[in-house]
């Protein structure tokens, strides 16, 4: 049994400390007014220039980071990982790259296809920081380069069936030559718009990406591809629709087309689910780490041997691949004649194919614990398409299969994707005639098969109903959008409804009532904690959230409705009687200038500290008339010339609770701190009231005299939050209410002193370093010392204080 250890206890003697006392007594390193940035002298601003290995070293590290995971290999614990994964993956991207043709109804000629294929992944794995990618070709993004061609008058060259008649003549030739052009003029304008980006260090946008959005649009992604593979599922083939409701028009069309599907693929495709389904329980155990067992490895040759000794009923990728002239085509010039086009479908292509690679990069480093740079991870995939547009090949990206392949296999670096690409090109362009008589429903079903755990995704969705329902809607925004809308349209869909929902969500305005806690200087939510008590004649409101233009009328509405009252737009009279006070106050601070020049700059604009006014709630809602509302005069010190006016309903005006003057003092005379305080006394016409007639004493209907703010956990306050702030400060000062504020942080102070946030009433007096030092400030102005905390007995004999639940303000 554990034995009890009592807490640590601690006493702290010390004097209470306002921020402006702070400040002169602890000198600050930077001027709070700089917001922290160091200014250099004149005299020391001169270009130096030095050279640091370490520096050196970061930069290259950082531009080639290859050389992170080359360096610290672990040869034997990681190399027959990569080697195993290396040879899965560079087995399937063989016959994949053959099956590309099938739906981009463009045949590349196949040394063209395998070379772009190898220097693509040598490019990711000398600039990738993802350890697990596989980099090539996706065939979503095949078929909308294919619907731009359509677009672009290529009908008869995307739609022929295509023989080795069609390529001798010189008509279609030509056409087809143009069209591979200007696919190679798409995919080098995508990279260069990747790599300016990159280039500008705009990847990090994908910080802002929550993992709910990556799940929810690799699931859809995942949706698109298993729908992409029907065609070599049914052996049918079919022209893709591009456009709304895209999936669901092709799902219809391949129903249709059902009656005419190939029942040798389509049991082929199942034969291949259930092997792959049968592999999940086979596993091998090296060092300790589990490892699949290859059964894509397994299938590939087995079916490829079968079938060159077989003839087998069902489509191969040797149709096609027969017809296509087998030499290659050197690169040419980029085709400006359709930029104007093209442009916009680029630069579409171009956020689609890296988000594509950032999302699925960043699934697999949260499972194997390390981080991508989403910058660098732009330059790369980039880099990559402007290689593969030297071969006049499609817009690459992740291979989701290979990817999922290349994992699953204990690839550990990208030495198993230099592995499968150096075996791909070498025994495609020796043995890939072999290759050719795969059956496509075979692949099919691995690509298929590999995308699945994609999917499982949708088990998440009943755990974030529990959790977050912000991030339950932005899953069902996301997956609904791109499903729907397609990856580029609902990408931008997603992304957008996703920055307006953090918009939402980080300025939503959390207020809490908080009390003491007996005899202790902790102060909690009276709604959370029993033994929380409300101090008498003090109001505690913690702001849970930073103020902004956004939140500000909530955070006033829920202030004035916590304490019963209701902001009163100031009249035309009392308008013009405040501001002719303050250019009053403004011609006494300039008494010693007699003329002026109308050369001279027009003066500022007088500053009006309040447009409003405070009424008791219920005489406001009950009767909107002047007669509702009194003026009472009141004396903090009981001379005259320190009176203030006070606004309160007319019947209930019975006791008058003195102030914390913390902001308007005398400096001068008494008749100038008068006026440097402003009241709405002094904005009611002379004529109906006399600022220096002696009033009998009046008392305050509520017992609350301070306001205290507890802005801990405020980050920031903007330049219209500061403003509205202050006037909230003058009008509850001018009812005789002082608002204190509390543990606000040094760059808020800052903003506040770049804002012009202070004036003779609003001072740094007001601001306080901690919570408890604000309470026993406003307590040690109203009540007596020996009052300052309430014993235990008195906390027993009370009762507890009601419980205030905390409010959201939307």
């Amino acid at each position: 049994v554990g034995t009890y250890r009592q807490p640590a206890a601690y006493r702290v003697q010390r004097e209470m400390q306002t921020e402006k006392h702070f400040q002169a007594y602890f000198e600050r390193k930077l001027s709070s007014t700089l917001g922290g940035v160091l200014q250099i002298p004149r005299d020391n601003r001169r270009l130096q220039c030095s050279f640091s290995w370490g520096r050196f070293r970061k930069i290259t590290l950082k531009m080639f980071p290859v050389l992170n995971w080359l360096f610290s290999y672990r040869f034997r614990e990681w190399f027959l990982r990569d080697l195993h994964a290396g040879l899965s993956v560079g087995m399937f991207q063989i016959p994949q790259g053959l099956l590309g043709v099938w739906l981009t109804r463009l045949p590349l000629p196949n040394i063209n296809g395998f070379l772009s294929a190898f220097c693509c992944s040598m490019t990711y794995v000398i600039f990738g920081t993802s350890h697990h990618i596989s980099v090539g070709s996706f065939s979503i993004l095949n078929v909308v380069v294919t619907n731009i061609l359509k677009s672009l008058n290529f009908n008869q060259t995307l739609s022929s069936n295509g023989s080795l008649d069609n390529f001798s003549d010189p008509a279609f030739m030509k056409d087809y030559m143009e069209a591979l052009t200007l696919t190679a003029s798409i995919t080098l304008l995508t990279g260069i718009i990747q790599l300016l980006l990159g280039c500008f260090c705009l990847g990090f946008v994908t910080t802002y990406v929550p993992k709910t959005l990556i799940d929810a649009y690799l699931t859809a992604a995942a949706l698109h591809v298993i729908v992409s593979q029907f065609t070599f599922i049914f052996d049918v083939m079919l022209d893709f629709y591009k456009g709304p409701l895209d999936i669901f028009y092709n799902l219809f069309h391949f129903f249709l087309a059902l009656p005419k599907a190939n029942a040798t693929s389509i049991l082929l495709f199942l034969l291949s689910m259930v092997a792959q389904r049968l592999n999940t329980s086979i596993m091998i155990t090296y060092k300790h780490s589990p490892i699949a067992f290859p059964m894509e490895l397994l299938l590939i040759i087995t079916v490829t041997i079968i079938s060159n000794r077989i003839h087998l009923h069902a489509e191969s990728s040797s149709a096609v691949v027969s017809m296509i002239p087998q030499r290659f085509l050197p690169p040419a010039p980029l085709d400006l004649s359709n930029l104007s086009k093209i442009i916009l479908h680029a630069f579409s292509l171009a956020i689609v194919s890296y988000f594509l690679l950032v999302f699925v990069g960043e699934r697999y480093a949260s499972l194997h614990n390390y981080n991508i740079a989403s910058n660098q991870e732009l330059i790369a995939v980039g880099l990559c398409n402007i290689c593969s547009s030297f071969f006049k090949s499609f817009v690459v990206s992740c291979a989701i299969s290979g990817t999922a392949i290349q994992e699953k296999t204990g690839g550990r670096t990208q030495l198993a994707a230099a592995i499968g690409a150096s075996m791909m090109l070498v025994i495609a362009l020796k043995l890939g005639h072999f290759f050719q008589m795969i059956p496509n429903g075979i692949l099919a079903a691995i690509v298929v098969f590999n995308v699945l755990p994609f999917l499982e995704k949708f088990l998440d969705i009943p755990i974030l109903w529990r959790r977050d329902k912000y991030h339950f809607v932005i899953w069902l925004v996301t997956f609904a959008a791109v499903l729907c809308l397609g990856l580029d349209v609902g990408l931008a869909i997603a992304m957008g409804f996703t920055f307006f929902i953090i918009t939402i969500r980080s300025h939503r305005m959390k207020m809490v009532v908080l009390g003491q806690i007996p005899n202790t200087n902790i102060y909690r939510s009276l709604s959370v904690y029993r033994a929380a008590r409300e101090i008498e004649g003090i109001k505690i409101f913690q702001c849970c959230s930073s103020i902004s233009f956004a939140n500000m009328n909530h955070f006033k509405t829920y202030l004035l409705h916590k304490m019963d009252m209701k902001a009163v737009p100031l009249d035309e009279s009392e308008m013009r009687a405040l501001i002719s006070l303050n250019l009053s106050d403004t011609a006494v601070e300039r008494k010693d200038l007699k003329c002026s020049c109308v050369c001279d700059p027009p003066l500022p604009p007088p500053r009006i500290p309040y447009t409003e006014k405070l009424v008791k709630r219920r005489h406001a809602d009950s009767d909107s008339s002047s007669s509702s509302v009194n003026l009472v005069h009141w004396s903090k010190y009981g001379d005259k010339l320190s009176s203030r006016t006070l606004l309160v309903g007319a019947a209930d005006a019975q006791r008058a609770s003195p102030g914390f003057n913390t902001g308007c003092r005398t400096e001068k005379n008494e008749d100038e701190g008068r006026r440097a305080c402003l009241s709405p006394g002094s904005a009611i016409d002379n004529s109906s009231v006399q600022l220096d007639r002696i009033e009998q004493p009046m008392y305050l209907p509520r017992p609350v005299h301070t306001i205290i703010l507890d802005f801990s956990m405020v980050q920031f306050v903007d330049l219209i939050g500061s403003e509205l702030l202050r006037q909230i400060i003058h009008m509850f000062h001018n009812i005789g209410v002082t608002v204190l504020i509390a543990g606000c942080h040094s760059s808020v102070i800052a903003d506040f002193e770049k804002n012009d946030f202070f004036d003779s009433c609003v001072t740094k007096d007001m601001f306080f370093l901690t919570l408890h030092d604000t309470v026993l400030a406003a307590l040690d102005k109203h009540q007596k010392p020996d009052e300052l905390e309430p014993t235990a007995e008195e906390f027993a004999e009370e009762p507890l204080a009601e419980q205030q639940k905390v409010e959201y303000l939307a």
